[in-house]
């Protein structure tokens, strides 16, 4: 393989891709009259072989599979982080989460950190057009008033503000209660993952007669691993218990998520929705210990394929063509771009670093070259055992790992176990540059408190 040219600086290469879109619907050729409802549905620690649609032959999900066969499966899609405050950071913000300070995930009940006060959000920007907004699930962006959901765009917000809880009592790792509606504290007795669809059902009720961004973040599959038939299995805050389970317990999670988010859809469905709504569907980053990975090398907390590349199926009926794959790399935050561009905001690379996917995935344009990058490093109150750089540019992928770099060829070697920076010393070093270039306007970006 060729090599290419050192990319520019990540803002000037931003605002090049950006003369690339325009009004979404003379992008799409008017396929639409009006934009689309949007369902973003974002599984937590989701493996990636772990849909039978992706290869999964260990548990049966129904529901996503049929999503796939209705829409597109993307099979080079990435998380923007490794874990999940950044990811979600980046989703919500259109950015490269290390622009506000978050390489690392928010510890539990960290005051002090999180989305900008009052910050600029896709909540905010869709709110402004008109959309209904909503966040059912996880939140992991803030505990300060000023940072919680409601503060930061959306209009209902009901879930958890942490990382994870207890799927019956509904508290955090270290005991405190995390279930929430709106700004109040709230309790219920019944399995989060349902407690999720009911709540996702009932804003696609309320909100049937306008315009709708919902966030459906479910925290599932992520521990404590408890299935929901597992109401009386000892789990204890504090304690060894949170983290343990095994296989047999993560695919009834998974399986009861899948049947969930068919309920959901369903719903959409009896509504008469379908048609104008988009969906699609995700996971934060990488899986984690029960889940299933391959064929990819890794897990959650690294920068190996498994811990970033991840699931991802969109639907858009009369749109995007059913039962067709995407095989360009890209990322979380492309998604955020793209929902502005369909509510009708322009292009503008002073708030977004990601690109809208809808020219590329209609088949109108080619989705234009260029590099991915991540960063993951000790921050405040988190302390990774090995610092991680990575970008990836066409099929390469330059990974460096506590010093250590290497290149890989993901179009022959999915799995990164063939090195080849020996072989392709300059490609190797204009990806260095590009990321030294990349993690120096990041870090000269404005962190606000």
């Amino acid at each position: 393989m060729g090599s290419f040219p050192v990319m520019p600086r990540f803002s000037h290469l931003a605002r090049a891709l950006s003369l690339v879109v325009g009004c979404p619907f003379l992008t799409l050729g008017i396929l639409k009259a009006e934009p689309p409802n949007i369902l973003f549905i974002l599984a937590d620690d989701l493996g990636y072989g772990d849909l039978g649609c992706y290869g999964a032959d260990d548990l049966k999900t129904p529901h996503l599979d049929q999503l796939a066969k209705d829409g597109v499966r993307f099979t080079s899609y990435y998380a923007n982080g490794s874990t999940c405050s950044p990811t979600r950071a980046a989703f919500v913000t259109g950015r490269y989460q290390q622009r506000l300070g978050l390489d690392n995930a928010l510890t539990y009940q960290e005051m002090g950190r999180g989305l900008p006060p009052n910050g600029q959000t896709i909540a905010t920007d869709l709110r402004a057009k008109g959309c209904a907004t909503g966040l059912t699930g996880k939140w992991h962006l803030g505990y300060d008033f000023e940072r919680k959901p409601l503060q930061q765009g959306f209009d209902h917000f009901f879930g958890l503000l942490g990382g994870n809880h207890h799927y019956f009592q509904h508290m955090d790792r270290i005991g405190v209660p995390d279930l929430w509606s709106g700004n109040e504290e709230v309790r219920r007795d019944e399995y989060s993952t349902d407690l999720m669809t009911e709540d996702s059902i009932a804003f696609l009720r309320d909100h049937r007669d306008r315009p709708f961004l919902l966030y459906l973040a479910h925290p599932a599959p992520h521990f404590p691993w408890q299935g929901p038939m597992d109401r009386d299995k000892v789990i204890e805050p504090k304690k060894k218990s949170w983290q343990e389970g095994d296989r047999e317990t993560y695919i009834a999670m998974v399986e009861h998520l899948d049947a969930g988010i068919g309920q959901t859809l369903a719903e959409l469905d009896r509504l008469g929705l379908r048609e104008k709504t988009l969906v699609v569907f995700s996971s934060d980053n990488g899986g984690h210990t029960y889940s299933r990975n391959a064929p990819l090398h890794g897990e959650k907390g690294t920068l190996w394929e498994g811990g970033i590349r991840v699931p991802c199926i969109a639907r858009w009926p009369g749109v995007l063509k059913a039962g067709s794959e995407f095989a360009e790399p890209c990322i979380t935050l492309d998604w955020t771009a793209t929902f502005r561009r369909l509510a009708g905001w322009p292009a503008d690379p002073a708030i977004e670093d990601g690109v809208d996917l809808m020219p590329a995935l209609t088949g109108k344009e080619k989705l234009a070259e260029r590099s991915l990058f991540w960063r993951r490093q000790s921050g405040p109150r988190r302390k990774v055992e090995i610092e991680e750089q990575a970008v990836r540019h066409g099929p390469w992928k330059w990974l460096r790992r506590d010093g250590e770099a290497m290149l890989f060829d993901l179009e022959t070697d999915l799995s990164e176990t063939n090195n080849v920076i020996a072989a392709h010393p300059e490609i190797a070093r204009q990806l260095t540059q590009a990321w030294e270039a990349w993690d120096a306007e990041m870090d000269a970006s404005p962190k606000l408190p």
